[in-house]
């Protein structure tokens, strides 16, 4: 195939059009947002510069441009643009654009080919970048980190020790691209190597975001991200497994191929949902896992290591149906899957790739199933391994894309399980793809760490975390869970259930009182845990009321080290708080920038409230770990004169203590429901008020801070 040379330069605006001789030309460049700038020369060479930090990124296309046009538009991803666009030949004849825009601080790269060609070229593929820098990759099953190795299916993530960061990712075809730095020392991404040639009409894209900070890096680049793949990033209460207390039955669980001495399993799980409505907290969904249906040549539920031999509740578990056993319970199911057996008549019913069915007929098929027994999400499981299609173009997204648009019809959601940094990206495409499990079976302290870096990536590419099953004796386990804002799942035994813990996570009605966002390492973390310092871990998350957000900070030892310092403003902390010690129950005003010394050799729980204009400040409903969680506490606002919150109660709750710090004794009005007695400690500044509700379930109150002998607040 022949290549062009470069015959002119087309410049386009809205109204206007120019036409520049290649001649007069020796480059063309572009501004973006906080001064990047993307050039590209008339030799090929392409770079991409930014003034703070001074970084660069330079490559070349290998060969000379033609058709090079530079022009502005709006796109969803970003906003309004500028993009560099030209045609270039190597042994194919490609298409390529660098665009950046003016809101973010990225720049996204695209080429194609018009009529296919070998799969021998990466664009961006990046001889100078910025080197030396500390970096996190996520690796293998659950897309765990790693500070000191690479993986190529995950973002290339680096950072310096003013937690500037650059990633670099694959903005499409997710499953087979390829992300990293090449045994050459090019920094490049593209399609896998596997895949030795492209249709005609390819195209691949490619995302560059650089931030300061870390955290703020993932969330600008997930953001843009679902921009690209045009995904409608779920809320945190956007199914029954993300707004509802859920029972698990998976491994590490207590009725894993297990049920209750004397008991069928619809017997045992019945009384399980019985033992919670005795304690007063209602169960949202029982999950089901593998053991519900057959598996292996023998089509045995009892068979550990096979596959599904066929997708449909076994018999000798659900002698009626499982629809019969969901309208027992009347309360949804969740569904576990695996791979299909080699022996399962789908093998020769429905098209096939490795271990799993790429056929939209098989997932009308099971979604159907799902949908008409009761059923309210679909967890795919082993997708590092033994899920997992032949590696080609194709195959891996007609498997995940055709699930989730035969689930998606039937109103069912999927989580992700044993998933790989790949299918955290592909995640992104699907709307109903709502979480992503980031821990290994049982979860328990071990797991800590490998899961809220895992949930980093889960959360920045649309996704709410999961942690697995645990107990719910084990307090700091359900505070993690709850602070995850993910799903809440236990596996106690009938009879055992620690009902403290639970309704400090849940309302009676079974609803997550949780934060906004996920739990996840401060900036400082990620540095100290990429330089193997065995620092104690600091995480944080938070509910947002406008003008007011509510801090959560929760801190525990990774090795012998027990004493940490951090400052709130390193989560983002830009205003005085009242820092409150949760199972210490003490607090104190805090400024943003103070240097706290903080002792771990017990795990600590902080909750900063913001101190508002009035000078004070709502801790919130401190029965729950999450304080000031919008599922309790549905509004807060400070006009300088009063604090108004609003209380949201479930069937059968008669009151919550609200907690909060005035200088001085506050007075207390309620709009709606009621308010008793406020007490107040002038030692500590902290009071308490009683909230009822009315009517409606709700109750708002006015928090008044009193007046001094001038008359002042």
């Amino acid at each position: 195939m022949g290549c062009f040379r470069p015959i002119s330069v087309r410049v386009a605006f809205p109204g206007l059009f120019f036409l520049i001789s290649a001649a007069t030309l020796q480059a063309v460049s572009i501004v973006g947002n906080a001064g990047l700038t993307v050039t590209v020369s008339s030799d090929g060479s392409y770079q991409i510069a930014v003034p703070n930090p001074a970084w660069r990124f330079a490559g070349s296309i290998g060969g000379l441009p033609s058709n090079l046009a530079v022009a502005s538009g709006f796109d969803a991803m970003g906003g309004t643009y500028s993009e560099i666009s030209f045609d270039f030949c190597t042994d194919a004849q490609r298409h390529g654009a660098i665009r950046t825009y003016i809101a973010s601080p990225a720049v996204l790269f695209t080429v194609s080919l018009p009529s296919g060609g070998p799969n021998t070229f990466s664009f961006p593929n990046l001889t100078i970048y910025p080197k030396g820098l500390n970096h996190i990759a996520f690796s293998g099953t659950f897309a765990f980190p790693t500070f000191q190795g690479w993986n190529d299916e995950s973002p290339w993530v680096s950072f310096d020790a003013t937690m500037n960061t650059v990633i670099l990712s694959a903005a499409s075809h997710f499953m087979v691209a390829r992300t990293g730095c090449l045994p050459t020392g090019e920094l490049g991404s593209g399609i896998s190597q596997q895949i030795t040639s492209l249709p005609a009409g390819f195209t691949q894209q490619t995302l560059l975001v650089i931030e300061n900070g870390i955290n703020r890096a993932f969330d600008n680049w997930g953001r843009l991200l679902t921009g690209v793949t045009g995904k409608l990033r779920p809320s945190n209460d956007a199914d029954v497994t993300l707004s509802r207390l859920g029972y698990w039955t998976d491994a590490g669980s207590s009725y894993y191929y297990s049920t209750e001495p004397g008991l069928t399993y619809p017997q045992t799980l019945s009384a399980v949902q019985t033992d919670f409505a005795r304690q007063g907290i209602a169960l949202g969904y029982v999950q089901l896992d593998s053991w519900f249906y057959p598996k292996g040549a023998t089509a045995d539920w009892t068979s550990l290591g096979d596959g599904i031999y066929e997708y449909v509740a076994a018999s000798p578990l659900f002698p009626s149906s499982l629809a019969a056993f969901q309208n027992s319970l009347a309360i949804p199911l969740v569904n576990h899957a695996r791979w299909i057996d080699v022996a399962s008549p789908y093998q020769q019913r429905y098209r096939m790739s490795g271990t799993v069915s790429t056929d939209p007929l098989y997932w009308a098929e099971v979604a159907h199933y799902l949908a008409s027994s009761g059923s309210a999400g679909f967890e795919q499981d082993w997708l590092a391994d033994k899920a997992t299609t032949a590696y080609n173009l194709t195959d891996g997204d007609d498997f995940l894309g055709n699930m989730a648009s035969a689930l998606g019809q039937q109103n069912l959601n999927i989580q992700y399980c044993s998933a790989t940094a790949r299918h955290f990206l592909q995640s992104s495409r699907y709307n109903n793809v709502t979480t992503i499990r980031t821990s290994e079976d049982r979860f328990d302290r071990p797991r800590w760490t490998n899961f809220l870096y895992a949930s980093r990536l889960a959360s920045a590419v649309g996704a709410w975390p999961f942690t697995d099953v645990f107990m719910t004796c084990e307090t700091d386990n359900v505070l993690v869970a709850t602070l995850s804002a993910g799903p809440l799942g236990v596996g106690d035994r009938i009879g055992s259930l620690h009902v403290e813990n639970l309704q400090r996570a849940v309302r009676a009605d079974g609803v997550i009182v949780k934060p906004d966002v996920p739990l996840t390492p401060l900036d400082s973390s990620f540095w100290s845990d990429s330089q193997n310092a065995q620092a104690p871990m600091i995480a944080a998350t938070y509910s947002d009321f406008g003008d007011l957000r509510g801090w959560y900070f929760f801190l525990y030892a990774q090795g012998t080290n027990t004493q940490t310092q951090f400052r709130l403003s390193d989560a983002g902390v830009n205003a005085p708080v009242f820092l409150y010690d949760y199972f210490n129950d003490t607090g104190r005003i805090v400024q943003p920038d103070e240097l706290l010394n903080e002792d771990v050799s017990v795990d600590r729980y902080l909750v900063a409230a913001p101190i508002g204009m009035s000078g004070m400040a709502l801790i919130g409903d401190t029965g729950h770990f999450v304080t000031l969680g919008k599922k309790r506490v549905t509004a807060l606002a400070d006009d300088g004169g009063d604090v108004h919150v609003s209380l949201a109660f479930a069937a059968g709750e008669q009151s919550r203590t609200l907690q909060g710090y005035s200088p001085e004794r506050p007075t207390v009005t309620a709009g709606t429901g009621a308010a008793g007695a406020l007490t107040y400690d002038p030692a500590t500044g902290r009071f308490t008020v009683e909230a009822m509700p009315g009517r409606a379930g709700v109750a708002s109150l006015w928090i008044r801070r009193a007046r001094n002998a001038s008359g002042r607040r």
